[in-house]
């Protein structure tokens, strides 16, 4: 009897030996998955559902992402709409005046920079009334009193620049056409921090960095 006691016993211990093991192990393992999850919320967190457009699925994306994702509505307003037609209206003036320079201008820097003027914005002009009849806004002409738009020329400095010749066409050009780009600058800008459509944005970002550039251009020629 007392020999097989101590088999007893000597098995008892070695079970007892390994639940131990098996329960450190288990949380071992425990607190590897519980440092993972804090790892995965320190690169992220956990993934978050993010609703689709109409008819469209959602989405499971981790929550840095989830966040960084643009999810703001750039439906044109009223700022947005009248920036189009006003400069549709501010760059036809500028045309006018870069189709006297062929013929009337002396300097040959002058007919460049008008021809690089028009070259520019004639096809702003187009992209601005796509723009508009694409945003079913057809009003592609402005109501507004052109000399309330900054930078625009008036009746009688028009009248003044298509009888100019020469030098005198070559300063009054420069002169107006300055004054012009400050004016469409000034626009660019107000829309950006008043509108709301980023194509409009883009658009204005492209005539700040463009008319910029010619101001400094012209104000050499001067």
């Amino acid at each position: 009897m007392p020999q097989e006691v101590a088999v007893l016993a000597g098995h008892t211990s070695r079970t007892s030996l390994v639940t131990a093991s098996l329960a450190v192990a288990v949380l071992a393992l425990a607190g590897c998955d519980s440092a993972s999850r804090t790892k995965s919320a320190d690169t992220g967190g956990p993934s978050v559902i993010a609703p689709g457009k109409p008819g469209e699925v959602a989405e499971t994306l981790a929550a840095k992402d989830a966040a960084e994702r643009r999810t703001d509505d750039d439906s044109p307003n009223s700022a947005d709409f009248a920036y189009a037609r006003m400069m549709i209206a501010h760059h036809t003036q500028a045309l006018e005046m870069t189709e006297l320079a062929p013929e009337q201008a002396k300097s040959g820097d002058v007919k460049r920079i008008a021809a690089r003027i028009a070259a520019a914005q004639g096809p702003e002009i187009t992209t601005m009334k796509s723009w508009l009849e694409a945003h079913d806004d057809a009003r592609t002409t402005t109501g507004h009193d052109h000399a309330a738009m900054p930078g625009m020329a008036t009746k009688a400095q028009l009248e003044e620049l298509r009888a100019a010749k020469g030098t005198a066409f070559d300063q009054l050009f420069l002169k107006l056409m300055i004054t012009h780009h400050d004016g469409a600058i000034t626009m660019a800008t107000e829309v950006k921090a008043q509108g709301n459509n980023i194509q409009i944005e883009e658009m204005a970002d492209d005539v700040i960095a463009q008319q910029t550039s010619e101001i400094t251009r012209m104000r050499g020629m001067s």
